[in-house]
């Protein structure tokens, strides 16, 4: 079955609604385009610093209970996967954790057409080091960590879900390979000083290693204080050829 897919490419602030009106001009676009497996990257909902606003911002990820329980990111974006009739992956989703009330989980979720979630990852490997530059990042003081590897069953077969800093981690993809994947998500926000260097790199190397096709969406330009993405959201085949790519600007890698 063939498939066409999108990795969306933003920059994502501290103005949550903001964010989330972005977000869904761009998705309107790739599904206008014909994506029928759309990405958006990390922390698309919200890019900040601060750890009050994360935590206010985090919502729970539950079927049941009324409509009106929802919280605002997962109700606008479940209400645009119903109207783009498209498979939606929240790339960075701020989720609530019951056991964990003063960190929220970085979850990759995916939605089906009609806004059904079919799947939840918790980031697994967090990112805490020192970049070059002087720049710090403890990813680990607020974030909760996942606890395991997941696939999420789709029309084109297993999707294997990760969370930028996991591309660093070959394992990872090792494991989603072994449980049926066949394509693998990478939405990210990488830095710049990194990005430049391994970006492309790590990507076409997991999707060589794994003989799997691979979208990343990610987030580009300045978020404010020390903060900046690297960009360049990509589709990447299994022979390590990169079929599309966004460049330095607001869009998406279609292929």
């Amino acid at each position: 079955m063939s498939l066409r897919v999108a990795a969306i490419q933003m920059c994502s602030g501290e103005d949550v609604a903001a964010n989330l009106k972005r977000a869904g001009e761009l998705v309107r676009q790739a599904a206008g385009a014909g994506a029928q497996l759309i990405g958006l990257p990390e922390n698309f909902a919200y890019l900040g610093s601060g750890q009050d606003h994360k935590l206010a911002i985090a919502e729970t990820l539950t079927e049941t209970g009324p409509a009106e329980a929802e919280g605002p990111v997962l109700a606008a974006m479940r209400q645009l996967a119903r109207e783009t009739g498209t498979w939606l992956l929240l790339g960075g989703f701020p989720e609530r954790v019951a056991d964990s009330p003063n960190k929220i989980g970085n979850a990759s979720v995916l939605l089906d057409p009609e806004g059904g979630i079919r799947a939840r990852y918790r980031k697994m490997h967090l990112f805490d080091v020192e970049i070059p530059g002087g720049h710090r990042f403890r990813e680990s003081d607020s974030v909760a960590a996942g606890d395991g590897p997941v696939v999420a069953e789709t029309p084109w077969g297993g999707l294997g879900l990760a969370i930028c800093y996991d591309l660093r981690f070959p394992e990872l993809f090792r494991a989603l390979a072994a449980k049926g994947a066949r394509l693998l998500s990478v939405p990210a926000a990488f830095t710049r000083e990194t990005g430049k260097d391994h970006w492309h790199v790590l990507l076409r190397a997991r999707a060589i290693e794994n003989q799997a096709y691979l979208f990343a969406p990610a987030q580009w330009g300045f978020h404010g204080g020390k903060r900046s993405s690297y960009g360049h959201a990509l589709v990447v085949d299994p022979w390590g050829v990169v079929l599309a790519e966004c460049g330095e600007r607001d869009g998406f890698a279609l292929a």
